[in-house]
């Protein structure tokens, strides 16, 4: 059976040395002293391995069962999830007026990658939820906040956003769904939402779906949209449970992977409903929800990266098969472990640089959320929306590139169920699709974020690294290692910047045709930006005498990188300003 243990050493590092959370200045970050955060991903450490971790394979194998209007979920699913609430693990970044912990998302986020890695398909239960709290935090009304979030935030009641509809998925403009104003205030909402998370189970009293829907003369597009708070069962003015509403889980969907999680087909025929925020303002309210979601799907793809290579790590430890090139390694045994092999060690390498670099990135994206919030920053703002597409676009598929090298490590092992590594893959590969696919990510960092405030987030991400590289420069190898490839690699990321604002008016085929690869060559800038913050902490901890050997495979790991995938950059470039013509070429009915 496939096993998890949550890498709370490296979450430190990351958190206390590359960070520096005590010297941030961020409201609520005194709180997180070495001690505090040891103890809590400590915590969270053993729930994932204990219960949550056991009960993957469970949710995979016996998935969930639609039966008279009710989804079971699997054997010991409710039991685990009312240990997650009682524990109070989805209340952590919560309100404390309706409920919360009030902790900085960052504490949260680290959090989040244990429970994940641990389980994804339990563990989207309650992060759903969490993303509706958040939309109904921002845009709700004061009774609106004051009914369902206490009881959401407990995850009594689960939580849910409903978008995509039978034809339509990206284009929101197309919606269908109908909301009917009625004398009382409410709206009798009808229409069908399908890929519908957890939009029916049996682990909260009551559900509370997020529903985009449009009103009688609403203007045409996404103009036209409007959000609606619709619960499953009605709830009295006292907050008890009431009548059930009209409308029904009529169908699941039968998935590649992430089985334990409820994957529903809705229908609302005249359902009771309220809205949430403005008329028309639907788009803005549920974005709130998704971009939440998108950092948290980033972050998705690297966990599933993370305990795909322990377990890959694991048995290459274990597995012999020949001898090193170079002679035997374990002379006594009658074969040496794989790990010894170069290629071997090669997806070794590339695992482990990937899910740390990964998770540096995603930590930093979720200080500049906390300083956001919390400092009332703009520029952090600006910049965390400026990231949130590569966050998620490229560490979902860079972490299931991860699961893929994991599945590969053992070989013909690695394709049988018995190892437990082709789950991982399958289960990672939802990252890359749900909550806007890669291809939007990219289409929208280039067509929207870009140009954002006229460049300005993006010239001061610039500007970060400029000011890194003067800041860090000084010890030849460190330069020569780590900063002079971050140098060229940003600047091929500035060079393709100016393509696109130079085509994007004139030509906008080639500035879409180029997006992934933008997005690609944006992340590899960004982790390259953590790996060499991680390596100038490392130095900094070796010269103060701290842990040498995991420094020194710090360094080690973050030197691989920056030798073999940041020059990617130059590739992606060069895909960049081939321009349209090579992905133009052919007719149609060539295909």
């Amino acid at each position: 059976m496939p096993r998890y243990t949550a890498p709370v050493r490296d979450m430190q590092f990351v958190l206390h040395d590359v960070l520096k959370v005590g010297e941030a200045g961020i409201p609520g970050y005194d709180d997180l002293d070495p001690a505090t955060t040891r103890a809590i991903l400590s915590e969270a450490g053993k729930l994932a391995q204990d219960v949550l971790a056991p009960l993957n394979r469970v949710g995979d194998a016996q998935g969930c069962v639609l039966r008279d209007g009710t989804v079971r979920t699997p054997d010991g699913f409710g039991a685990a999830f009312e240990q997650l609430r009682d524990g109070g693990w989805t209340a952590l970044d919560c309100d404390p007026a309706y409920g919360g912990q009030g902790l900085p998302c960052l504490l949260a986020t680290a959090v989040a990658e244990i429970l994940s890695a641990a389980n994804m398909a339990l563990n989207m239960y309650q992060g759903l939820t969490h993303g509706a709290c958040n939309a109904i935090q921002a845009h709700g009304s004061a009774a609106q906040k004051a009914m369902y979030l206490p009881p959401m935030i407990r995850c009594e009641w689960g939580g849910t956003m409903n978008l995509t509809e039978p034809h339509c998925g990206t284009d929101l403009g197309l919606i269908r769904t109908r909301a009917e104003p009625r004398d009382d205030g409410s709206y009798a909402i009808t229409g069908t939402k399908i890929w519908i998370s957890a939009g029916e189970h049996d682990l909260c009293d009551n559900i509370i779906h997020l529903v985009l829907a449009r009103l009688p003369q609403a203007p045409e597009g996404v103009k036209g949209i409007s959000l609606f708070l619709v619960p499953k069962i009605l709830v009295n003015d006292d907050g008890t449970l009431g009548a059930r509403n009209a409308l029904a889980c009529t169908g699941l969907e039968s998935k590649m992977g992430i089985h334990g999680n409820a994957t529903c087909v809705m229908a609302y025929e005249g359902a009771t409903g309220w809205l949430v925020g403005a008329p028309h303002q639907g788009m803005r309210a549920m974005f709130t929800m998704m971009n939440e979601a998108r950092l948290g799907v980033g972050l998705q793809g690297y966990a599933q990266g993370e305990v795909a290579y322990q377990n890959a790590r694991d048995f290459a430890r274990d597995r012999l098969q020949g001898r090193a090139a170079t002679g035997s390694a374990t002379p006594d045994r009658p074969a040496d472990p794989i790990i010894v092999h170069p290629d071997v060690r090669r997806g070794l390498m590339d695992q482990k640089a990937l899910t740390e670099g990964a998770r540096a990135f995603v930590f930093w994206g979720a200080s500049l959320i906390d300083r956001a919030r919390r400092c009332d920053d703009a520029q952090a703002e600006a910049l965390i929306s400026l990231l949130t597409p590569v966050i998620k676009g490229f560490l979902t598929d860079k972490g299931f590139e991860t699961c893929v090298l994991a599945q590969q490590t053992p070989g013909g092992a690695g394709f049988t169920r018995d190892l437990g590594l082709e789950q991982f893959v399958r289960d990672a590969r939802i990252t890359m699709v749900y909550e806007g696919t890669n291809g939007i990510q990219s289409v929208d960092l280039v067509g929207r974020k870009l140009a954002a405030d006229g460049g300005k987030p993006l010239m001061a991400f610039f500007d970060l690294v400029k000011d890194f590289i003067a800041q860090a420069s000084g010890d030849a190898a460190f330069d020569a290692q780590f900063l002079s490839p971050l140098k060229a690699a940003s600047g091929d990321l500035q060079t393709a910047a100016m393509f696109f604002l130079n085509k994007g008016m004139t030509s906008p085929n080639d500035a879409l045709a180029g997006s992934y690869d933008f997005m690609h060559l944006f992340g590899h800038v960004c982790v390259g930006l953590m790996w060499s913050r991680m390596a100038l902490a490392a130095h900094q901890g070796m010269e103060a005498g701290e842990n040498a050997d995991f420094l020194t495979a710090k360094l080690d790991t973050g030197r691989y990188y920056m030798a073999r995938h940041l020059p990617a950059t130059k590739l992606h470039l060069a895909r960049i300003e081939s321009g349209a013509a090579p992905v133009m070429a052919l007719d149609e009915a060539a295909f």
